[in-house]
Order: C-alpha cells, then sequence, then structure tokens
C-alpha cells in the first residue's frame, strides 16, 4: 500500500494544493508595510519544477543575502552549484510571498510588482524512520521581518504536515543564529533525538557541531 508520503509526492501542484491547501488563496496578505503606502503581498505555491527560473533566482538570492556567512562558517560550506541542486530536488515544494500592485496613499496610482519578499519550501520525507514534513528554507525580506511572516509560513507548512498525518515538522539551524533558534523555540521546536552531539577528537578536543536538527510532534 502506498504511503501518503509517495502520495501526496506524486501529486501534480494544482492537486496538491488542493488536497493540502484548499482554503489557501493567492490573495492580499495582512502584513504591515511602510507608512503612506498599501501594498498586496501575495502567497503562491509552485514546485522544483512548476517555479520559475527568474523565482528560483531570486530565493538563491535571498538565502545567500542572509545566510551565506553562517554558510561559510559551518560544516556545511557554501556552494551554489550544491545550493541550485537542493533547491531543484523533485519533491520539493516552495511558499513565495511576492508584492503585488501597490497604491500610494496620496494618488490613485499604481504601480506593478513582483518582487520576491519572502519564501519557504518543504518536503514530505522521511528521516530516521519517521514520515515527517522537512523545512528546507525560510527567508524573508528585511521589509518583512517582525510582522508575523515567517511564523505565518510555518503555519502553513504545519497545517500541510498534519493533513498529510506526518509525525513531526523538522528544520535544521546554524547554532550560531541565535535570532533563528529562538524564533524557532518560540513555535514550539526543540533539539531533536537525531540532532548531531558534539564528538571527542583524538587530542581530547570536544568540538561542537555547527548546526541543530529540531523538530516539533504534530501528531
Amino acid at each position: 500500500m502506498q504511503s501518503m508520503i509517495d502520495t501526496a509526492n506524486a501529486l501534480s501542484i494544482s492537486d496538491f494544493h488542493t488536497k493540502f491547501l484548499p482554503d489557501l488563496a493567492a490573495a492580499a496578505l495582512p502584513f504591515p508595510s511602510p507608512s503612506m503606502i498599501t501594498i498586496n503581498y501575495n502567497l503562491t505555491l509552485e514546485s522544483s519544477s512548476t517555479i520559475t527560473k527568474a523565482d528560483l533566482q531570486s530565493c538563491y538570492e535571498l538565502i545567500k543575502a542572509t545566510s551565506y556567512d553562517d554558510y561559510k562558517a559551518s560544516s556545511f560550506g557554501w556552494s551554489r552549484r550544491r545550493k541550485m541542486e537542493e533547491m531543484r530536488l523533485p519533491d520539493l515544494r516552495y511558499l513565495l510571498i511576492k508584492k503585488g500592485g501597490l497604491v500610494e496613499a496620496d494618488s490613485t496610482r499604481k504601480c506593478a510588482s513582483e518582487d520576491l519578499m519572502g519564501f519557504l519550501s518543504f518536503m514530505l520525507t522521511y528521516e530516521d524512520g519517521y514520515e515527517v514534513i522537512y523545512c528546507y528554507e525560510i527567508h524573508i525580506q528585511s521589509e518583512l521581518r517582525g510582522s508575523g511572516t515567517g511564523k505565518y509560513l510555518m503555519g502553513i507548512m504545519e497545517m500541510v504536515g498534519r493533513r498529510a498525518e506526518v509525525a513531526k515538522a523538522m528544520l535544521t539551524v546554524f547554532v550560531e543564529n541565535k535570532g533563528a533558534l529562538k524564533f524557532y523555540e518560540k513555535l514550539g521546536y526543540e533539539k531533536d533525538e537525531f540532532s548531531p552531539a558534539p564528538r571527542r577528537l583524538r587530542n581530547g578536543v570536544i568540538k561542537n557541531p555547527t548546526y541543530l536538527i529540531l523538530s516539533k510532534s504534530l501528531l
């Protein structure tokens, strides 16, 4: 019998949307905007096969802008090739937040815009014998940080996980990214049992991991 994970990953992006996010519409989102300007932020769901090259590149640039130093200082290192390969994994899906039209408060002039303001990528998969939903990336432009956008995206991902009846949501976070650690802890994430432990080297020095694996039960 095919598992829910395999069934879900075999769905087209439109069928996935219908099955797991039927109440999610590409409508204006209630995030604050700079004073004197009203901005619509639109949310869309894409897969690694349906996301446009321009949007994929925008996601990559946002990752680099927000996390390049963390990657360079970690055991992962930074590699454009490896990151782009990961971003094209077949079962990866994207929640994209873009600017819609904007209207200046003292004018009726509308300006079209498709700027990527943030995204979350996730995958329904298996980790250490568990069926899970794994958050691969979540990155938000500075304009929307502190607005609840990250919490909103995480909530959508967790809703997909619950509807797919997986055991838990998981993610990887750099140890030095204290802001991200605090954010995930507030959402109920804890260090997972399979998170890497410190290692004792031959010379007796303890080498701490540069990243942690966090998880949250969805049962």
